[in-house]
């Protein structure tokens, strides 16, 4: 099992490197292609865009033909587009090769959890393998940012290609897949699934947890150096803050819903108090402590949920998992696409950000009153 979800965590890794390796050198690149930063942030986007496209196919996809091979396909095409990448010097051929990239990395993630749950991993494991995701993520944002001068506007992909081939290395290694493929064969959605209204609860739940502190995140330096005079390395650190720290709390709700089940609820929804919380002491912006606050609260929030959710999609739907997750896991990104734009409108309002911040502070709220329950969460009675 340990080699199981080893292997779904290499999986994990290299996506969460993907997402996150353009923001490390933005300036760098928009130079080198000859652009300016808005054409840099559509790298990211093309990523994310097909990224969430694939959730429920790359669902769908585990299913049929195994979690760890899906993994293995996923994780082979991110490699081979950051390869086209690499030598993709016009800008357009560079998004596109971002975008096929995504395609990888949206079956990789959603197959690398199937991968950990279906070798017998228990929620623990289901959470490390989210904090390893978001851990990918901020290795990136550091190594790439060091590799720069070496590298140059290449850093991005040649590391994301070195990350790639490691994950395929480790999966190669690892055993074959324990749950039994379904003899149906089905290629389509399975029937419901879509109109499954539990899923939409820990959708909503997992939106709010990661996706809002995606969209904090993307805004929070931008907040404090307009509002609060903080210098941009400065407000770039205390607003990491606002993604690291779900390293430790992603293995965290875990082990809340292994060993301490009846608490679950009572965690999840304790994150979300904490996340609008957090996001409101960002609105205020100043003093700088009460913003390092504000970033650790929505740092340790946005991990709780991740296991819970994750486990309850996949226990709601057995005869379609790793779909289900899919769906769920889907909301965060289309809550980053769409959220990320929108905040950025109201700089352009009076208060510099102000408004939109709590704006989101409000939506925590709003996904605390629409906590799922405790059976929707994985939370199963005692046996007898």
């Amino acid at each position: 099992m340990r080699r199981a979800v080893l292997g779904g965590c290499a999986a994990g890794l290299a996506t969460g490197w993907n997402v996150a390796n353009i923001g490390a050198i933005p300036s760098h690149l928009a130079r080198s292609y000859g652009v300016g930063l808005a054409v840099v942030g559509l790298f990211t986007t093309a990523l994310f865009v097909t990224h969430l496209a694939m959730q429920i196919p790359g669902g769908r996809a585990a299913d049929r033909f195994g979690a760890r091979r899906a993994a293995l396909v996923g994780l082979a095409i991110t490699v081979a587009f950051n390869a086209v990448a690499l030598g993709a010097a016009e800008p357009v051929l560079a998004i596109v090769a971002r975008g096929l990239t995504g395609i990888g990395t949206g079956l990789a993630f959603v197959a690398g959890s199937a991968y950990v749950r279906e070798s017998g991993g228990s929620p623990f494991a289901q959470g490390l393998f989210g904090g390893v995701g978001l851990a990918g993520g901020g290795l990136a944002l550091g190594v790439v940012s060091q590799l720069d001068g070496w590298l140059g506007w290449r850093a991005p992909f040649w590391t994301a290609l070195v990350v790639g081939a490691g994950g395929l290395a480790v999966l190669v290694a690892a055993p074959p897949d324990q749950r039994r493929l379904r003899a149906d064969r089905e290629v389509d959605v399975p029937p419901g699934i879509l109109r499954d209204t539990r899923l939409y609860r820990l959708a909503l739940l997992y939106a709010a947890s990661l996706g809002l502190s995606l969209v904090v995140g993307n805004w929070v330096v931008e907040l404090l150096h307009r509002n609060a005079g903080v210098a941009k390395g400065t407000a770039g650190a205390v607003g990491a803050l606002t993604l690291l720290l779900g390293v430790v709390t992603r293995p965290l709700g875990g082990w809340i819903l292994r060993e301490r089940p009846a608490s679950t609820r009572a965690a999840v929804g304790a994150s979300l108090a904490a996340g609008a919380a957090g996001t409101a002491l960002l609105a205020v912006a100043e003093p700088l402590a009460l913003a390092v606050v504000g970033a650790v609260l929505i740092g340790l929030a946005a991990g709780i949920p991740f296991a819970p959710a994750f486990t309850g999609a996949a226990l709601a739907r057995p005869d379609a998992p790793a779909a289900a997750v899919g769906l769920v896991n889907g909301a965060a990104s289309l809550v980053a696409i769409c959220g990320a734009p929108l905040l950025g409108l109201t700089f352009s309002l009076p208060g510099d950000g102000r408004i939109g911040f709590a704006v989101v502070a409000g939506l925590w709220l709003v996904a605390l009153a629409l906590l799922p329950s405790r059976h929707d969460l994985a939370v199963r009675p005692a046996p007898v």
